[in-house]
């Protein structure tokens, strides 16, 4: 199990989560009530699920892909250590994952 710790925009609220080898980082921030809007589901069409990894954390993750990258042009206030949150399946090697909420964070379903 992996413990996700999520660090909200304002940079104070934690919230942590224990997650499965497998699971996939947007389905996890959703299901625990993070601002992720995931607009295109997973499918790599948006920058809505954009998240700020830490970086003691960064390089457990495989790399980005070309398509990924070009989707992070796309979002606000990207820093070394973005991703996009539905490209990232956990993995048995990640004992913790931090994750930070953007503060750029637009989420369309909580209106």
């Amino acid at each position: 199990m992996t413990l996700v710790r999520f660090i909200g925009a304002d940079g104070e609220r934690v919230l942590e989560v224990r997650a499965a080898p497998g699971d996939n980082l947007l389905d996890i921030a959703q299901a625990a009530g993070q601002p992720l809007e995931g607009t295109c589901e997973g499918q790599m069409a948006c920058s809505t699920c954009h998240v700020i990894i830490a970086a003691e954390d960064f390089g457990v993750l495989p790399r980005a892909s070309e398509d990924e990258e070009d989707m992070l042009d796309l979002a606000a206030a990207t820093t070394r250590t973005s991703r996009l949150a539905c490209q990232i399946t956990l993995t048995a090697e990640m004992e913790t994952l931090t994750v930070r909420i953007p503060a750029e964070v637009r989420n369309m379903q909580g209106v």
